[in-house]
């Protein structure tokens, strides 16, 4: 067999495992209609009533169904100090055929499970370190450039949006999981752009064909909007379909202060 062979057989083994795992691994409720699907928080943001300083946290959960094999669904939450109550920012693509904006904002329980899949934090901030951002997160949300614009794959969606607000506020330091397909596309003439988290750089073409190195990241590989990698910083494995797998116990952990 021929070296490129090998090296197609490389990649074709390292972009199917990933996906094969997720779908034999997860409970992703295949068979289950998405009306009856569980919307409950899950109980770990802050209660608004207890916490009057300022919070910002941004959150990822499986996606619905198939879509959970390959990627997560994420959305930021904001409460300003003193606030009742939090407000979510997330796009939802199914706005477009009711004629809605497919960014959605509402205020709103943060932590609810999406369509049954239980939510992560990536990002959690309180406080001080919350209240200096605040402001600027709100100016990058408004400046979102595809309020109006949805395409599942490779963008832009929603993971297309929660990259969008964490390369306009770098000092976020948002680390986006692989697993968030659409976090890639930097639109139709961008190319070259800042990592999610800031630290680092990624070139991009359309969300399809890509790599990324950054200090929050690791390096990851985009082919078709999956990405494949290592993160030498924080060491893991970075699969398709399964995300982040931590080397030795590591862990990196939801950004807290």
């Amino acid at each position: 067999m021929r070296g490129w062979h090998w090296i197609f057989l490389f990649f074709a083994l390292l972009y199917t495992a990933g996906p094969l795992l997720a779908w034999a691994t997860l409970d992703l409720g295949f068979e289950t209609n998405w009306r009856a699907t569980n919307r409950e928080s899950v109980g770990i943001a802050p209660d608004p009533a207890k916490t009057p300083e300022a919070v910002l946290q941004v959150y990822a959960a499986r996606a619905f169904s198939w879509r959970g094999i390959f990627g997560v669904h994420s959305w930021i939450a904001i409460k300003p100090p003193e606030a009742g109550a939090f407000t979510v920012y997330q796009v939802i693509g199914w706005h477009r055929f009711f004629d809605k904006p497919v960014l959605f904002v509402k205020k709103d329980l943060p932590d609810r499970r999406w369509y049954g899949q239980a939510p992560e934090i990536l990002l959690d901030l309180r406080g001080k370190p919350a209240e200096v951002v605040l402001e600027k997160v709100k100016a990058a949300i408004a400046a979102y450039p595809y309020s109006d614009d949805y395409r599942m794959w490779p963008g832009p969606n929603s993971n297309t949006f929660t990259a969008y607000v964490g390369r306009a506020v770098p000092e976020l330091g948002l680390r986006l999981p692989p697993t968030a397909i659409g976090k890639d596309y930097l639109g139709n003439s961008a190319f070259l752009a800042a990592a999610p988290s800031g630290t680092g750089y990624q070139f991009s073409l359309f969300g399809m064909v890509g790599v990324l190195f950054a200090e929050g990241e690791g390096f990851e590989m985009n082919l078709l909007g999956l990405s494949a990698g290592f993160d030498p910083f924080h060491p893991a494995l970075l699969l398709p379909g399964m995300g982040r797998i931590a080397l030795a116990g590591v862990q990196v952990q939801a950004k807290n202060e």
